[in-house]
C-alpha cells in the first residue's frame, strides 16, 4: 500500500508542478529563484535525462511502459518487506508514471527546475526525474545493505560443518 500511495503523491505533485510551470512561465523563459545560481525555467524535453535520447520521445514510451510492466511482473523480486525497498520503489513508478502522462499527452517532458553556476548548468529536471532518481539511489543502498546480509558460501558451508 505505502509503494501504491507514496507513487499516487509522487504522480499528482509532479503533474500539479508541471501544469504551474506552464500556465505561469512562458516557454523558454525562467524566474530567478536564487541569482546566479537556480531558476524556475519552463522547458521541454523530447529525451530522457541530462538531454540524452533527444528526439525519441516513442522509445521512451516504448520504454518507460516495458519498466513499469517488468516492476509490476517481478514486484516480489524488487519489493521487499523493507521500508526503504518499498520507498525506493515508489519514488520510481511515481516518477516512471509522471513523465510517462507528459510524453503521452504532450509528446515531451516538462522540465523547470533549473541550477547552474557562472557558465557551468545542470540540465533541467522536474519532480518525476527527482523521484526516479532518488528512487534508483535508495535502492542501491537496499540491494547493498541486503548483500551485505546474506551469509557467504564460506560462512555457510562453516555452519553445516559445525551443525555436523
Amino acid at each position: 500500500m505505502l509503494v501504491l500511495c507514496l507513487s499516487f503523491g509522487i504522480v499528482l505533485f509532479d503533474q500539479i508542478t508541471k501544469h504551474l510551470v506552464e500556465l505561469r512561465i512562458p516557454y523558454g523563459h525562467a524566474i530567478p529563484v536564487i541569482a546566479g545560481f537556480f531558476d524556475l525555467s519552463h522547458v521541454h524535453n523530447t529525451g530522457a535525462a541530462w538531454g540524452m535520447l533527444q528526439g525519441l520521445n516513442h522509445w521512451l514510451v516504448a520504454l518507460s511502459i516495458v519498466m513499469l510492466g517488468m516492476m509490476i511482473v517481478f514486484r516480489k523480486h524488487f519489493i521487499s518487506d523493507s521500508l526503504l525497498s518499498r520507498v525506493a520503489a515508489g519514488l520510481i513508478l511515481g516518477g516512471i508514471v509522471g513523465n510517462l502522462l507528459d510524453r503521452l499527452r504532450n509528446g515531451h517532458v516538462v522540465d523547470f527546475l533549473d541550477f547552474h553556476w557562472g557558465a557551468h548548468a545542470f540540465p533541467a529536471f522536474n519532480v518525476a526525474d527527482s523521484a526516479i532518481c532518488v528512487g534508483v539511489v535508495l535502492y542501491m543502498i537496499f540491494q547493498s545493505r541486503h548483500h551485505e546480509n546474506l551469509p557467504t558460501e564460506s560462512s555457510a558451508d562453516a555452519v553445516a560443518v559445525e551443525e555436523a
